[in-house]
């Protein structure tokens, strides 16, 4: 899976028994994972002095065969563990290297330290005397990389366990966890780097990647290219940014058709005045519609409802964002056609779809399931969920996408690459992997507007 496939504790579990069923001896697979991880650290930090902190199980198992391939490198390299090993496996690998092994509670610091304590499958936070070691020792290091996950916090979740430092990086083994992408946890981890572990990884979630997008044809044309329509309201703002992030996402055509007139967008948006909402069916009568935006400055009246309304029945592929979601969340009786985008922020959601159970990923799948449709589930881990199974993950966004008017920019783009795809989940992908880049190219303290000047070099760039 393009990205990297996220497995679940258990996935991961179910994949390496798979494994050793197929004739891979266990502690073959840990000296590869081993391997793995001590090149990571050998080229992040090459000769400084590390300090390598073992758990019981078979992460500790890794650090001890990433401590002894150091070692013969010539790193000044240390051990502290937790306690003894338990594993068959990890206790060859603390035979195999042989040397001392320190006391974590008393162990002296390093320049570099590796925390392979606890990996994934963690079921209860360390105890705190032990969590608070791991911090003093991370946080005076000046260099840190976890094995497989940090120590403390919740594969699957990535909820915190105890009291978790931030790692300047997370060597994943095999698949990243959801806990590498999902928030709080994500914020531990630092860069993330994979070591694959050459086994099958059947996973339908991925960590999303950069797209891959195609240059029109040389027969293409303003219709071919997709024919997006932005159904305004009575916020005029919201809904030029959504027309003006369609206009520049690929897409062919933007037509917004709204109460009123004169709103300061790009001269090649077409805008229609359509004042009551019993005109919009004969304005959506148009085969040459490659998808709708509604929400985006929509408005909270009853003119408002009765365009959504309009949008809903005309059963085309449609992005569903912001004041249209509010309005789904009063009208249970709403059908949802399928085929559409739903773009919810964290209030919304919960206002949609309830709390629901599990991880971020689990409630998006599920609220996928329930609409028949794609859910983009916004934040800074921002999940898209199909309804057949699917999800990617974007994680590590800009935190400056805070700001008024993001979103409508987002809905703008998915709205523009729902035209020119005719794939819903692959336009949503696209539209959050944009959105992301743009706000990489602004930098700090950009607004909204600023998003719609990088877009081209975003596009650009993945052509």
């Amino acid at each position: 899976m393009e990205g990297g496939p996220v497995l679940t504790a258990a996935q991961m579990r179910s994949a390496e028994q798979a494994a050793f069923d197929g004739g891979i001896e266990p502690y073959a697979l840990m000296e590869r994972a081993g391997a793995g991880a001590a090149e990571i650290v050998w080229r992040a930090g090459h000769g400084r002095d590390t300090l390598i902190l073992c758990g019981p199980g078979n992460n500790g198992g890794d650090g001890f065969v990433i401590a002894r391939l150091l070692r013969e490198r010539g790193v000044p390299v240390r051990i502290a563990a937790l306690a003894e090993s338990r594993t068959d496996s990890a206790r060859r690998a603390r035979a195999a290297w042989g040397g001392p092994v320190e006391d974590i509670m008393t162990a002296t610091p390093a320049t570099q330290i590796v925390d392979a304590l606890f990996g994934t499958g963690l079921a209860r936070g360390l105890d705190t005397p032990v969590a608070e070691r791991l911090r003093a020792l991370v946080e005076g290091a000046s260099f840190s990389h976890a094995i497989d996950l940090p120590s403390g916090v919740d594969t699957d979740s990535g909820a915190i366990l105890s009291t978790v430092p931030r790692y300047n990086g997370c060597i994943a083994l095999g698949a990243f966890k959801p806990a590498h992408l999902l928030y709080p946890a994500a914020d531990r981890s630092g860069r993330l780097t994979l070591v694959d572990l050459d086994i099958p990884l059947p996973s339908t979630v991925g960590r999303l990647s950069p797209p891959r997008l195609e240059r029109p044809g040389f027969d293409a044309h303003k219709y071919s290219r997709g024919l997006v329509v932005v159904i305004g309201g009575s916020m005029a703002g919201a809904s030029h940014l959504a027309a003006t992030a369609a206009a520049h996402s690929g897409a062919g055509a933007v037509r917004l058709l709204a109460p009123g007139g004169g709103m300061a967008v790009p001269h090649a948006i077409i805008q229609c005045h359509v004042g009551r909402p019993e005109a919009l069916p004969d304005e959506l009568a148009d085969d040459r519609i490659g998808a709708l935006l509604v929400g985006p400055g929509l408005g909270l009246d009853r003119d408002a409802r009765a365009r959504l309304a309009a949008a809903l029945g005309a059963g085309l592929p449609m992005v569903l964002d912001a004041d249209a979601l509010g309005w789904l969340a009063q009208d249970r009786q709403a059908i949802v056609p399928p085929g559409c985008i739903l773009t919810p922020h964290e209030g919304e959601f919960r206002r949609l779809f309830g709390d629901g159970e599990g991880s971020k990923i689990d409630r998006a799948l599920a609220a996928a399931r329930r609409v028949g449709s794609v859910v983009v589930y916004k934040g800074p881990d921002t999940v898209i969920a199909g309804p057949d199974g699917r999800a990617m993950v974007a994680s590590g966004g800009s935190a400056w996408l805070s700001t008024a008017g993001t979103g409508d920019v987002l809905a703008g783009l998915a709205a523009g690459r729902l035209a020119v795809r005719g794939d819903p989940f692959r336009a949503a992908c696209e539209a959050v992997w944009l959105h992301g880049e743009a706000a990489r190219r602004c930098g700090a303290a950009f607004v909204a507007d600023d998003l719609l000047r990088a877009l081209p070099a975003a596009i650009a760039a993945r052509l």
